[in-house]
């Protein structure tokens, strides 16, 4: 996975108005939604048709083939893209509702009206949707650090579970026809 910083000059170079965690999350949406990650995803996971497509091994390609392979990870190596643990509380908070804010929206474009949830993956997006419209708030002690920790975690095992449910259950019943 190409460093956070790396990401976030990438998007700014290419003027996508989104940061590093909310175009990682929408990437992520876009995929777990049972989208195509291919050289044009910038243009498809943020709806906007004049994004030139991403060059063979760039940072962009490289975020979109680490993602891509750690969804796809049987360990469960999945992981969000987020400021280091010693940045502010409300930074890494509010990095969060983007992430989920990309993520909530390009699923919706990739999965469609009626996704094939299940019905851990209908409340799992229900709890992204909720997390995608929060706001950070300024202070915070021990206790704020370890909810946010357990929201983190909460986050990365509903993509898993929407992963499977759009994309790999998908493939895998295509399979077995």
């Amino acid at each position: 996975m190409p460093p956070l910083s790396d990401v976030e000059a990438a998007s700014r170079a290419r003027g996508l108005g989104s940061s590093a965690s909310e175009l990682h999350g929408a990437l992520c949406g876009w995929l777990a939604g049972g989208g195509v990650g291919g050289p044009d995803w910038p243009a498809q996971v943020l709806a906007d048709d004049s994004l030139a497509a991403v060059e063979a091994g760039d940072v962009l390609d490289r975020l979109r083939a680490a993602s891509a392979a750690q969804l796809e990870d049987r360990d469960f190596g999945f992981e969000l893209m987020l400021p280091e643990a010693e940045a502010p509380l409300v930074e890494r908070s509010g990095a969060l509702f983007d992430w989920c804010r990309g993520f909530v929206g390009a699923f919706g474009l990739a999965a469609g009206a009626s996704p094939p949830l299940s019905e851990e993956g209908a409340e799992a997006l229900a709890d992204l949707v909720r997390l995608s419209g929060a706001t950070p708030e300024d202070d915070g002690d021990q206790e704020d650090e370890e909810a946010l920790a357990e929201i983190e975690e909460y986050v990365r095992v509903a993509v898993l579970l929407l992963h499977g449910d759009c994309a790999m259950g998908p493939r895998h019943r295509g399979r077995l026809n």
